[in-house]
């Protein structure tokens, strides 16, 4: 993974000597809160319902041990012992007192790590695929790139003061594991007719108010012009999006209003004065930043193996675990473990301190002292030998890290929602949880199959409700909590938005709608169909006859 030079080092303990300093004036009272506001949101601080949050950056979700046991030790002194894992594959603290901020940076610093950029109307922390670089598909590892856009936008003078936020996400697969059609830019790593590798650059990606898939405004794009095709993007939005409305103020809207033929020659005309300029991206400098991301000393391991499988056929709950939380690897003998933060009942997206300990120390014994945050509110394990996936295994059971679920309806995606957040106008987390405890018969599960669902608190879309394959919305009506569930979301390479089936459900009665949802499901498919193939081919209206007959 990256390493900071002198450079990254000087910068991030300068920011929090700043913030120290701007704290300690707020404390004071020379700040008033909407002096202090601005300053705070630089630095990744949000005063939510009942304390600070503090979200913290993991860029392209590659973690070390070292500072995953570094977050363990500030969510025991500085918050109340756990912390929550983002869509956007950062950690939030949400008990934060003020005043411990500025320990808490210094903290981080120590260990490469920081929140700037975590908020506020600038380029955000850059995704990529959970499972760059280790899996089997891959064209090319695609973090090489997070990192590089990672140091030319972070400060980029132009650019800390845009119309809005700015997301954007990098795939190296043909199967997205990045969600990059939902960003308002997403590059897809591929080859073309020459066997050139280079980018396909998708824009005007999101969801919020007005979901948006993502449109093409170039096929390919070599990698040597990376930084200055993203810079020509960025600053037609930045001179053409809006900022008189909070809520048009994404650069989506500026496409659809444009349209994506006129934005996409905006682009081109501005790209062509800059292309073999000073942003023009060396090979050697690419060639620098992938040496940080040299695969580790694999060993030469046969497959299949023996142990692994011979515990697959003596262990039916090991096998069944292996089925849903195990993936494929590219080098032979080794796989890639995706460990649950989806406990039945519990809270998505969670780990308290302890577990970020042992998952420190798993990844130490069992890998090579990295840990990947997924986008789906997960942890990974990139690199573990399949002769010891069985004794990993049983550690996480006592973990409580080993619920064989992911990709099932019990993985379900959300948001903090009303619980924590200012900005919700419903509950999220209870109602993951009964869903979770509904649905908690593994058999059950397994039959079912493949099926995201996504929850949100309000329109900001935190829980990526609209590209879930059940999509569950809550909304204020004067003053009760309900939810508006939709159907037929994906973030995958074949990205749709949700289709909303009608008026919203109370609170007590989602949990029924889900499982008359699933049973309709059920009893239509044909064989070996998902649930998003079942209603891609059959539509809406069986679910939406199904659900308000029963309602």
């Amino acid at each position: 993974m990256y390493r900071y030079d002198n450079y990254d080092q000087t910068l991030v303990s300068e920011r929090v000597e700043q913030f120290r300093d701007q704290v300690n004036r707020r404390v004071a009272g020379e700040l008033s809160e909407d002096e202090f506001k601005p300053l705070r949101l630089m630095n990744g601080l949000y005063l939510q319902l009942h304390a600070y949050m503090l979200r913290i950056a993991v860029p392209y979700g590659t973690l070390s041990t070292v500072q995953l046991r570094k977050l363990a030790e500030i969510a025991r002194r500085y918050d109340k012992g756990y912390g929550h894992f983002t869509t956007r594959q950062n950690l939030q603290f949400n008990w934060i007192r003020l005043e411990d901020t500025p320990d808490i940076l210094a903290a981080l610093a120590t260990v490469e790590m920081h929140a700037i950029q975590t908020s506020g109307n600038c380029i955000r922390n850059v995704t990529a695929d959970h499972f760059a670089g280790v899996a089997g598909d891959e064209i090319e590892d695609p973090r090489i790139y997070c990192e590089i856009i990672r140091q030319w936008s972070t400060f980029h003078p132009e650019f800390s003061f845009l119309p809005r936020k700015f997301k954007i996400a990098v795939t190296g697969s043909p199967h997205d594991r990045a969600a990059v059609k939902v960003h308002d830019i997403g590059l897809r790593m591929h080859r073309n007719e020459a066997g050139e590798i280079g980018f396909e650059v998708l824009v005007g990606g999101g969801q919020g108010r007005t979901p948006v898939i993502a449109k093409t405004i170039r096929p390919f794009l070599p990698k040597r012009h990376l930084l200055s095709y993203l810079e020509a993007i960025l600053r037609i939005y930045n001179q053409l999006g809006r900022r008189d409305n909070l809520y048009k103020s994404r650069i989506k809207i500026l496409v659809d209003s444009v349209g994506i033929d006129r934005f996409t020659q905006l682009v081109e005309e501005e790209w062509q004065q800059i292309r073999d300029g000073y942003l023009d991206l060396p090979v050697a400098e690419i060639e620098r930043i992938r040496g940080f991301f040299a695969p580790p000393p694999y060993r030469t391991l046969d497959a299949p193996v023996p142990e692994y499988e011979g515990a697959l056929r003596r262990d039916f709950r090991f096998a069944r675990w292996v089925r849903t939380n195990v993936t494929p690897h590219k080098r032979p003998g080794y796989a890639i473990v995706t460990l649950s933060l989806k406990p039945t009942g519990g809270i998505p997206g969670d780990a308290t301190d302890a577990q970020m300990d042992a998952v420190a120390d798993l990844a130490d014994r069992y890998g090579f002292g990295e840990v990947r945050v997924s986008h789906e509110q997960n942890l990974v394990l990139p690199d573990v030998a399949q002769a010891d996936l069985h004794e990993l295994w049983k550690l996480l059971e006592t973990l409580e890290l080993a619920t064989p679920n992911v990709g099932l309806a019990g993985d379900i995606i959300a948001c903090p929602g009303l619980d924590y957040c200012a900005l919700a106008n419903a509950r999220s987390i209870p109602v993951a949880q009964q869903i979770s405890k509904h649905f908690s018969d593994l058999t059950k599960l397994l039959d079912i199959g493949e099926l995201k669902i996504k929850i949100s608190g309000c329109i900001n879309a935190c829980g990526h409700h609209h590209v879930g394959h059940i999509g569950i919305l809550g909304v204020d009506k004067h003053g009760s909590e309900f939810y508006q569930i939709t159907l037929g979301g994906s973030a995958d390479e074949n990205a749709s938005i949700g289709e909303i089936v009608g008026p919203s459900f109370g609170a007590t009665e989602v949990v029924d709608a889900v499982e008359t949802i699933i049973d309709t499901y059920l009893h239509v498919r044909a064989d070996g169909e998902r649930f998003l193939d079942t209603y891609r081919r059959i539509g809406i209206k069986p679910f939406k006859e199904k659900l308000y007959a029963a309602h």
